[in-house]
């Protein structure tokens, strides 16, 4: 069976490759499987440039052993000077490399401060480059990583904003800044979950995100973001330790 996010009912262990060559990502995935990963979220704009060929695009995804593999390829570290044009085209070349999930992102072609843009011109590339990637078998996240919290109404939009170019997962990252944001971040999976047609990842960013990001996966979020060890200078502390998000779910599953 072709891997798939879209076919699990419990949510995946996913841990995130950060690093900057083929061999260094490799290893970090060979570890990661010895932990538990289901999933790999393998982010291109890490490696350095000789480092995302289609050889060694390739031998990264091998290294996953038939996982469901999602990639990102935003203007960050390595990336930081491509245009989306490009961007894009690195999006694809991982699809083509065997890729099952490529992340667009939802300001594509247009950068926006709040992260999702609603030009006509930018919004009908996105819709594009997701029939690009459907048409080579692959599966779409739109995503948005929002500067400031956003409330249960105006996520919800994103969500059916993104919903409507294509996406087969919708991906948001609110902020969450304090103990009454992260309790209303909580609120805002379970309506997501009562209101869309998809599956979806909603994660949080700022001072208060361990009960979005640990205990999300339980209230409908499809997946742990996960980190396999703590490293500079990718890693953030958002993103859970895999060893710890297993257990969690783990016991989750169980009780």
């Amino acid at each position: 069976m072709k891997p798939s996010f879209l076919n699990s009912d419990k949510p995946f262990l996913m841990s995130m490759i950060q690093e900057e060559t083929m061999l260094a990502a490799m290893h970090t995935i060979t570890n990661s499987l010895y932990e538990g990963a289901d999933s790999f979220g393998i982010q291109l704009e890490n490696l350095l440039p000789e480092h995302r060929t289609p050889d060694a695009l390739r031998n990264i995804f091998a290294a996953c052993q038939k996982r469901p593999i999602y990639i990102t390829a935003g203007p960050a570290w390595n990336c930081k000077d491509e245009s989306d044009d490009a961007l894009a085209e690195l999006l694809l070349r991982g699809a083509e490399c065997g890729a099952t999930l490529c992340d667009i992102r939802s300001d594509s072609f247009c950068p926006d401060p709040n992260q999702i843009t609603y030009d006509e011109v930018a919004v009908s590339k996105q819709k594009a480059l997701a029939d690009k990637i459907h048409a080579l078998g692959r599966e779409v996240v739109f995503s948005c990583h929002l500067p400031r919290f956003f409330n249960e109404e105006e996520v919800l939009a994103i969500a059916q904003a993104q919903r409507e170019r294509g996406a087969d997962i919708i991906k948001i990252v609110n902020r969450s800044g304090s103990e009454e944001e992260e309790l209303a971040n909580l609120n805002i999976i379970h309506k997501l979950k009562k209101e869309l047609d998809c599956k979806f990842i909603y994660l949080a960013s700022g001072s208060h995100t361990k009960l979005v990001r640990q205990m999300g996966p339980a209230l409908g979020t499809c997946a742990y973001l996960c980190v396999q060890n703590f490293a500079l200078p990718a890693h953030n502390l958002y993103q859970p330790k895999l060893s710890a998000a297993r257990a969690i779910r783990d016991a989750l599953l169980l009780s």
